[in-house]
C-alpha cells in the first residue's frame, strides 16, 4: 500500500480502537473483515499458485474470521483448502461468527493437522494483539511447521509474536509473508518479530485515511518524510560557517582514531567546519593525519571553558575513544547548554550517576542526543532496560523523557525517540553494518546535522536513515572508512 500511511506504525491497542471508529462512523465492520480476508487470499494465491493445498488454521477471534474469508476465497478460486480451527467455532461471535457461518466446507480440530509435503499455511490463529504465551500444544503444532520448512501466509502477525513489542510468547510461525491492514504494527519491525515475518504486504481494507490518522499515535518508520522541512537544499549564498561548526573530542594518544572516524563522517555528512579538539599529549598525532579537519588543543575544563565563548561552534561529539571519567563528565556537563552528540564513553562515564547529567541537561536546556547501544543503555537507564514488560520502542520513550534527550537505541532496529513522545523504527539498516567504528560515523553524522541547525529528534532521525543507507551502498566487507566514502545526500 503506497499511501501518506505508509510509514504510520500503528500498536494493536490503537488498531482496536481505530477499528471501533471506523465501525461509529457506519462503516460496515463484516465489509472490512471480508475485505482483509480476501487480500489474504490474493497474497496465497499471488505468491503460491503452484500450493498442493491451502492449509486455513483459524484462531478464536477475528483473525480466525479472516482467516475463514480467506478459506472462501481459495476455495472459490479452485484451490484444495483444508481449515483446521482452535477451540469451538459455535462459540464465536459478531463478524467472526459470520465468516465461519459462510465457510461450507469441512472444519477439523488443530490437533488433527498433520503437516504434509506441498502445503502452505495460511496461519490466521492470533493477530497482533496476542500478548500472552501459546499454549503448549499450539506452540507444539507452530514447532512442527517450522520444522518441515512449509511455506507460511500470516495473517496480520505470524501467531506467536506480541504486536506491541516484537517478542516471541513461547513459540512464532516463520512466515515466508505476512499479510496485516492499514498500518504495520510494532511487532513487524521490532526484533525479534522483524525476523520472522517474512515479505510484508500492507493493504488497504477501507478503513479511510482521516480516522487511521486521527487513532494512530507519534510512531513512525524512519524516512527522509520525517525531516523533510529540515533537508532543503543550501542556498547558493551559504558559506562554510552557516553550514555548521562541528566538534569532535578526541581521546588520549592511544584512543584517537574514533574521533577521526567521527569527524571525518560529519565532514562528508555536510557540516562546513570541523575541529578534533584534543589534550597536548595527542595533539601531535591528530595534527599528522588530518587535513581538511582543524585541529585544536583543548586540555581541560578551563581550556574548554574560554573556548565555548565563540558561538560559531555549533555542535560537539563526545564521547568516542574519549575515555571514562571525570574528564568526560565534567566536558559533558559543560555542554548541557549546547548541541551535544553523547556517545560511548561519554556515557558510560555517568553509569554511577545518570541523574547529575540528567539535571545538568533540564537546566541548560540545551539539544542533547545520547546513542546507546544495548550495554551502554543498560548502565544508564538500568531500571528502564530490566523492566520486561516494554517494548525496545517505549524503553526509548521512557529514558528520553527521563533523561530530556533525543535517545538513538541501537541495534539492527535502531530506535529513536524524543522527550515528547515521538518515536521511529529504522529498517534500512543491513547486518553488516555491525563493525568496528560503525557508530563513531554515526555519530559524526549526528553532530553535523545538529551543526546546520536541525533539531535533534530529526537530525538523529536523518543521520540513522542516511548511516543505514551508507552501509547498503558500501556493501558487505565494508569499514569504517569505505561507509564513510558511502554517505549519501541527505534526502
Amino acid at each position: 500500500m503506497r499511501s501518506e500511511l505508509q510509514h504510520v506504525l500503528v500498536t494493536p491497542s490503537e488498531m482496536t480502537t481505530i477499528d471501533r471508529a471506523a465501525a461509529q462512523s457506519g462503516i460496515d465492520s463484516f465489509t472490512l473483515m471480508r475485505n482483509a480476508g480476501l487480500a489474504v487470499t490474493a497474497a496465497a494465491l499471488r505468491h503460491f499458485p503452484d500450493a498442493r493445498r491451502f492449509v486455513v488454521l483459524c484462531g478464536p477471534g477475528n483473525n480466525g474470521g479472516d482467516g475463514y474469508v480467506a478459506a472462501c476465497g481459495l476455495a472459490e478460486g479452485g484451490a484444495d483448502v483444508a481449515v483446521f480451527v482452535l477451540g469451538d467455532p459455535e462459540t464465536l461471535q459478531g463478524d467472526a461468527a459470520r465468516a465461519w457461518s459462510e465457510w461450507h466446507g469441512p472444519v477439523r480440530p488443530l490437533a488433527a493437522f498433520e503437516p504434509q509435503s506441498g502445503d502452505v499455511v495460511v496461519d490466521a490463529l492470533f493477530g497482533a494483539g496476542l500478548s500472552r504465551d501459546l499454549t503448549e500444544d499450539v506452540a507444539n503444532l507452530i514447532e512442527r511447521v517450522n520444522a518441515r520448512g512449509l511455506p507460511v501466509v500470516a495473517v496480520d502477525l505470524p501467531s506467536g509474536i506480541d504486536g506491541r513489542t516484537g517478542k516471541i510468547r513461547g513459540a512464532a510461525f516463520a512466515a515466508r509473508h505476512t499479510v496485516t491492514f492499514m498500518a504495520p504494527k510494532p511487532g513487524h519491525w521490532l526484533l525479534p518479530g522483524r525476523s520472522l515475518c517474512g515479505a510484508l504486504d500492507v493493504f488497504d481494507i477501507g478503513i479511510p485515511q482521516r480516522i487511521v490518522r486521527a487513532g494512530a499515535g507519534s510512531l513512525r518508520l524512519n524516512a527522509p518524510s520525517v525531516w523533510a522541512d529540515w533537508s532543503a537544499e543550501l542556498a547558493a549564498s551559504t558559506h562554510k560557517f552557516k553550514r555548521g561548526h562541528l566538534v569532535v573530542f578526541s581521546g588520549d594518544r592511544q584512543a584517537t582514531g574514533a574521533a577521526r572516524l567521527s569527524a571525518a563522517a560529519g565532514l562528508a555528512a555536510g557540516a562546513g567546519l570541523v575541529t578534533v579538539a584534543t589534550g597536548k599529549a595527542a595533539l601531535g598525532i591528530n595534527a599528522s593525519q588530518l587535513t581538511a579537519v582543524m585541529v585544536k588543543e583543548v586540555d581541560g575544563k578551563r581550556d574548554l571553558t574560554k573556548w565555548l565563548q565563540d558561538q560559531r561552534l555549533g555542535s560537539f561529539v563526545l564521547g568516542p575513544g574519549f575515555g571514562v571519567g571525570k574528564k568526560a563528565r565534567d566536558f559533558a556537563l559543560a555542554l548541557c547548554d549546547r548541541s551535544l552528540v553523547l556517545d560511548a564513553d561519554g556515557i558510560t562515564s555517568f553509569q554511577a550517576n545518570p541523574g547529575e547529567l540528567f539535571a545538568a541537561l533540564a537546566r541548560g536546556g540545551g539539544q542533547m542526543v545520547m546513542t546507546p547501544h544495548e550495554g551502554e543503555f543498560v548502565r544508564l537507564f538500568p531500571e528502564i532496560a530490566g523492566d520486561d514488560a516494554l517494548s525496545k520502542i517505549e524503553k526509548a520513550q521512557a529514558a528520553a523523557r527521563a533523561s530530556h534527550a533525543v535517545i538513538v537505541y541501537k541495534g539492527a532496529d535502531t530506535v529513536v525517540a524524543a522527550p515528547d513522545g515521538r518515536a521511529v523504527v529504522n529498517n534500512n539498516a543491513p547486518p553488516w553494518l555491525a563493525t568496528a567504528g560503525s557508530g563513531d560515523v554515526l555519530a559524526g553524522i549526528v553532530g553535523a546535522h545538529l551543526a546546520q541547525g536541525m533539531p535533534a529528534f530529526e537530525a538523529a532521525a536523518a543521520a540513522v536513515w542516511r548511516h543505514g543507507a551508507a552501509g547498503a551502498r558500501a556493501g558487505l566487507g565494508l569499514t569504517a572508512e569505505t561507509l564513510i566514502g558511502a554517505i549519501p545526500p541527505i534526502s
